[in-house]
């Protein structure tokens, strides 16, 4: 089966699918980074701003700087009330138009496995940091499963469907960001998962929320209605319901930091004057 683009241009879908998803991780994710107030923040990724407007709410930014290269999601950003805040831009997250040492910490969520060439984007996330400052991402575990449209997909495969997959969702796995991490010489790295879950009111409102992913809404425009009745059995047969009928789903994902080192010169002390 072809390969099936995976395209992020609506603002709105996307805060009712991952925007949701992305701030209950978003929230656990800065408690861990533990930030200093008044840093100066890049968001690489930041699509509709969701996590760029946790960053104004919780950490005391004194600038913050969102990219990403599409403009429908930008136009969104910038219309909620974090625009009044951040500087949002269009850019490539593989060649970042900052200047070296321009920001304290840059931070990717829920992006790394979108990006061509993940390696370059997390050199290039280290080349405008200070020394010291401070790299990180989140993103699902895909490759785990740990999608919160899993069963979806696990039932498109039973009916011998292929799900699109983000082209690098392997990079998301712990070991992959431990080694991205290491090859962009980052340190005091450290990594982490995260669980976070939704409970809906009964299948009919997760099947609202899983059939406006984008990954999903790809395939359903290929199928029939029989094919789609046939999946959603198959699904709703999947997921885990309670006495009340509610669906409680949840989603993983693997989080990691690290530092830029040091300047080997950053703590020298003259011993005496030059002469």
């Amino acid at each position: 089966m072809a390969e099936r683009a995976i395209r992020f241009d609506d603002g709105a879908t996307y805060e009712q699918t991952v925007g949701i998803w992305s701030r209950l991780v978003g929230v656990d994710f800065l408690a861990w980074i533990e930030p200093s107030p008044g840093l100066r923040w890049l968001d690489v990724g930041c699509g509709t701003g969701v996590f760029t407007e946790l960053l104004v709410e919780r950490c005391t930014p004194a600038e913050v700087h969102g990219i990403d290269p599409s403009e429908p999601q930008l136009a969104y950003a910038r219309a909620r009330p974090v625009g009044r805040t951040a500087l949002f831009q269009a850019g490539d997250a593989m060649a970042l138009p900052y200047g070296a040492d321009r920001f304290d910490a840059a931070v990717m969520a829920l992006v790394i496995f979108f990006v061509p060439d993940p390696a370059r984007s997390i050199a290039e996330m280290a080349r405008v940091v200070r020394p010291g400052g401070t790299v990180a991402a989140y993103a699902w575990d895909i490759a785990g499963g740990g999608s919160a449209v899993e069963p979806v997909m696990i039932e498109l495969s039973a009916i011998g469907i292929a799900p699109p997959r983000p082209p690098n969702h392997a990079a998301a796995r712990i070991e992959a960001l431990q080694q991205l991490w290491a090859g962009a010489g980052l340190e005091a790295t450290a990594t982490r998962q995260f669980t976070v879950q939704r409970t809906f009111a009964d299948f009919a409102a997760y099947w609202a929320f899983a059939s406006m992913a984008n990954t999903v809404a790809a395939v359903l425009k290929t199928m029939s209605d029989s094919e789609i009745e046939r999946l959603k059995l198959g699904v709703q047969s999947r997921l885990p319901t309670n006495a009340s009928g509610r669906i409680v789903q949840t989603a993983r994902a693997n989080a990691i930091k690290g530092r830029r080192p040091q300047s080997p010169f950053a703590d020298s002390v003259p011993t005496s004057k030059p002469r």
